[in-house]
């Protein structure tokens, strides 16, 4: 990908060079190694840190202005937009219930399954992750194998600024329905986070299980189960109740992932 990234960046500082040949093919090219997943808008490291790869999120919104308008049809559906649609899903061994949608430029494991759903371009879905109904993947975001998104559940993209870590939910998380989490907010391994809960980059997150509450800021810890919570806050017109989230427990190491989930649901009466 070496070869691709200068063209990229080129053409990010100078639009004009969207006319050429060599940044067309370019930008087609970072698409396509995004739709088979080989490429990546973030990606773990070996330490447990991620790596955004801000140029990648660059071609992707390069991708928009040389794209044209154009009708899709799908049986007695009708759509208009300047994206195409993602297929082959089982070549890629991906189970899709109507009327689910996911773009080009989207990657699907083998294995995901997608309710009547929406994943956005960029986003990559890992092996074996249900995508429940009325749930979206937003752009760029990165959900990891084994995850579970509940009906309803919201993950937000991240496209600007390029710099900024998109939405990452690390494997065998479970999201609970109607949740929101968006602005590049972190989840961590096996964590489980409660029906309902919202979390940005910013949104405060105390963990409450020990004698002193303990602080983060827009980042789930592995393993910690997440209830919706409030902190009071002083306005000039007085005293009023914020949203925050609450760690109330951990997830107890298993390797029976689904038992460790049923446990962790029924000891800590979290709502799903």
């Amino acid at each position: 990908m070496t070869d691709l990234q200068p063209l990229i960046e080129a053409a990010w500082n100078d639009r004009s060079l969207l006319q050429q040949p060599a940044t067309l093919q370019a930008i087609e090219h970072v698409i396509e190694e995004l739709d088979k997943g080989r490429l990546r808008v973030a990606q773990p490291n070996a330490d447990g840190s991620w790596l955004v790869n801000d140029w990648v999120k660059k071609a992707v919104i390069l991708y928009f202005p040389v794209r044209q308008m154009e009708t899709i049809e799908v049986g007695p559906f009708e759509f208009r937009d300047k994206m195409r649609l993602k297929t082959d899903y089982q070549g890629q061994g991906v189970r899709v219930v109507p009327p689910a949608v996911a773009r080009y430029g989207a990657y699907l494991a083998s294995g995901v399954i997608l309710m009547p759903s929406y994943v956005n371009i960029g986003a990559w879905v890992g092996e074996g992750t249900m995508v429940d109904t009325w749930a979206t993947v937003g752009s760029c975001a990165q959900i990891g194998a084994g995850v579970h998104l509940s009906g309803g559940v919201g993950i937000g993209g991240v496209l600007e600024p390029v710099q900024a870590a998109p939405v990452i939910i690390e494997d065998g998380a479970f999201v609970g329905s109607r949740s929101i989490l968006v602005e590049g907010c972190f989840v961590g391994r096996e964590a489980v986070i409660g029906a309902g809960v919202t979390i940005t980059g910013s949104t405060r997150i105390i963990d409450v299980t020990g004698a002193e509450p303990k602080e983060y800021r827009g980042h789930v810890p592995a393993r910690s189960v997440v209830i919706p919570g409030t902190v009071a806050k002083q306005f000039a017109a007085g005293e009023y109740q914020v949203p925050c989230a609450l760690i109330i427990g951990q997830r107890k190491p298993s390797t029976d992932l689904k038992t460790s989930l049923n446990d962790a649901l029924r000891e800590h009466n979290v709502a799903i």
